[in-house]
C-alpha cells in the first residue's frame, strides 16, 4: 500500500471548493505544512473553512489563503495576536470572515471525538465566559459543563519528521501537537515530511501516528532553517528594563520571574503561559519542578540559544528551550488531559486584568472581534487543584490599572486566582480577598495602593519583593 504522492500539488489536486481544512502548526512558526498550504493557496479553491491553532503572524501561505479571499470561516484558538495586526482580524471585524473561537484543548478534543465516532461530549472548559453563551449547560456532580460537538474535517494537512510509504508517521520533539487529532478527524489526511523511508524502516515502537489514519504522504519542498525560526520567534522579545512609575523604576521582567519562581511549591508539575511567564523557566535550576507545555512536552528547562537550539524543542510561546533528563514528548490531547484532570501543581499566566473576586481576563481586548484563547481556559478548568499565579505589569501600556474591582474585558475565568505578582507588588488571595504582602524596593505601600483600583487588604508585615535574592 504505497501512499506517497510525487508533489504537494498532486497531493491536493482533488480538493474542492467548500471543504473544511484542518492544518497543523503551533505558535507563529513551528510545524506548519508550508508546502501543502502554499499549493492549496495556488490552487484557487475557495469558500474554505480553516481549522487551526492560529494563522500565525507572518506573510506565509496560511495568511495568503485569507488574503486571496479563499476562506469563509475560521475555527481557531487564536484569531488575533496583540501587537501583530493582520488582514484576517480586519475581515473578521468587517463581518467578511466568520469566526468560531475554540479553546485549544477543546479544539483537539472535538477533532479526537470526530475520529472516534463520538458525536458530542460535555466539558468544564469556558464555563462563565462568553464563548459558551447560548450553549447547552448541564450539571454533573455539582459542577457545570458545556456541550461540545465533534469537529469532523474533510482534509487535514500535517507536518512531520518522517513517514514510510504505508503512512506510518514519526514526529520529533514538541511537533506532535495537533497532528494526531486532526488526522483522525479527517476524511483525507496528508502528511508533509522531511524524510520518506521504505516500509519496515520505522521501528513499530516509534510510530506516533499509524498509517491507517494517513491517506497521503509527500516530501516537503520547504526547508526552514534555525536562523529563520529564531528570527520569527524572537521578533517580539522586549528589552528587560523595569517600567517607571511615579519616577521610580519597577522590577524588571526577569526580577518578576525570579520572585514567581520563589512562590512555587518545592516540587510539582508547573505550566508557564505565553509571554513573560516563560522567563520563570530560567530560575528553577536545582528545583524538583517539572515544566509542562501545551504543545506536548513535560520536563523542559530554560531558554536555549545559539548552538544549543533544537528546532523541534520549544515551549508554549514558541521559544526554544532545552530538554532535561527524564523529559517526555506527546501530542496536545495528552497535554490537556494532564491539565483538565488536575495533575498540574501550578499554572503561571499573564493577564490584561485581575479583579477583586479572583477572576481574570487575558484573551481578548476591547474592540477585538476575537482574540487569543490558546490553552488557558483548559489550564484553569480545575482551579481548586492548581495554584494559579498571574504575572503581569501593574499598569497597562496606556497606564490604566490592571488590578480592578471588576473585569471589563472578557473573562477567562471568574474565579481561581491565588497569587498576583506585578512589577511593584505581590498580592495573595486569602479568605475571599487579596492581601498586599510585598512591594518593589523604593516604593511605599501607599504608592502601590494608589496604582491599584481593586480593594485590597494590607498584611501586617509587607516585605521587599527582592528580599533573599
Amino acid at each position: 500500500m504505497d501512499k506517497v504522492f510525487p508533489s504537494v500539488e498532486s497531493a491536493i489536486a482533488d480538493v474542492e471548493d467548500g471543504c473544511t481544512v484542518a492544518f497543523s502548526g503551533f505558535g507563529r512558526a513551528h510545524g506548519y505544512p508550508a508546502g501543502l498550504l502554499g499549493a492549496l493557496a495556488d490552487s484557487g479553491v475557495k469558500n474554505l473553512t480553516l481549522v487551526c491553532n492560529s494563522l500565525g503572524a507572518g506573510d506565509d501561505a496560511r495568511m495568503t489563503l485569507v488574503e486571496n479571499g479563499q476562506v469563509c470561516k475560521l475555527v481557531s484558538s487564536f484569531s488575533a495576536r496583540s501587537g501583530h495586526p493582520s488582514i484576517a482580524e480586519d475581515l473578521i471585524q468587517q463581518g467578511h470572515l466568520e469566526l468560531q473561537m475554540v479553546p485549544q484543548g477543546i479544539l483537539v478534543e472535538r477533532c479526537r471525538a470526530a475520529g472516534a465516532g463520538i458525536a458530542a461530549f460535555f466539558s468544564p472548559v469556558g464555563i462563565g465566559t462568553r464563548i459558551v453563551e447560548g450553549r447547552e449547560i448541564r450539571t454533573f456532580g455539582g459542577c457545570s459543563y458545556v456541550l461540545e460537538e465533534a469537529l469532523p474535517v474533510d482534509l487535514a494537512l500535517l507536518r512531520a519528521w518522517k513517514a514510510d510509504r504505508a503512512g506510518n508517521v514519526v514526529f520529533r520533539g514538541g511537533n506532535q501537537s495537533f497532528n494526531p487529532a486532526f488526522a483522525k478527524a479527517a476524511r483525507i489526511a496528508i502528511v508533509e515530511v522531511d524524510q520518506i523511508v521504505e516500509i519496515g524502516e520505522i521501528d513499530p515502537n516509534e510510530v506516533d501516528l499509524p498509517g491507517i489514519f494517513v491517506q497521503r504522504v509527500v516530501q516537503s519542498p520547504v526547508t526552514v532553517t534555525v536562523d529563520q525560526l529564531v528570527e520569527r520567534v524572537g521578533a517580539d522579545r522586549e528589552a528587560d528594563e523595569g517600567r517607571i512609575y511615579n519616577g521610580k523604576r519597577a522590577l524588571t521582567r526577569d526580577q518578576m520571574a525570579r520572585r514567581v519562581a520563589r512562590c512555587l511549591p518545592a516540587q510539582g508539575y508547573v505550566n508557564l503561559g505565553i509571554g513573560i511567564p516563560t522567563l520563570v523557566s530560567n530560575h528553577l535550576q536545582g528545583r524538583d519542578i517539572v515544566l509542562h507545555a501545551e504543545n506536548g512536552i513535560l520536563g523542559y528547562g530554560g531558554h536555549a540559544e545559539g548552538g544549543q537550539i533544537d528546532p523541534d524543542v520549544y515551549n508554549a510561546s514558541g521559544q526554544f528551550v532545552s530538554l532535561l533528563p527524564g523529559a517526555s514528548v506527546f501530542d496536545s490531547l495528552i497535554s490537556f488531559e494532564m491539565a483538565r484532570s488536575g495533575r498540574l501543581t501550578s499554572v503561571v499566566l499573564g493577564a490584561y486584568q485581575v479583579d477583586a473576586a479572583g477572576g481574570f481576563a487575558n484573551w481578548s481586548l476591547p474592540g477585538q472581534a476575537g482574540g487569543g484563547i490558546g490553552g488557558v481556559m483548559d489550564l484553569v478548568a480545575r482551579p481548586d487543584s492548581s495554584l494559579i499565579i498571574i504575572m503581569m505589569e501593574h499598569l497597562s501600556h496606556s497606564n490604566k490599572p490592571k488590578l480592578v474591582q471588576h473585569c471589563n474585558y472578557p473573562f477567562t475565568a471568574q474565579r481561581g486566582v491565588d497569587l498576583v505578582v506585578t512589577d511593584i507588588g505581590l498580592f495573595r488571595w486569602i479568605d475571599g480577598s487579596f492581601w498586599l504582602q510585598a512591594i518593589a524596593p523604593g516604593f511605599s505601600v501607599e504608592e502601590v495602593l494608589a496604582l491599584t483600583e481593586m480593594d485590597v487588604e494590607v498584611s501586617p508585615t509587607v516585605d521587599s519583593m527582592t528580599a533573599n535574592e
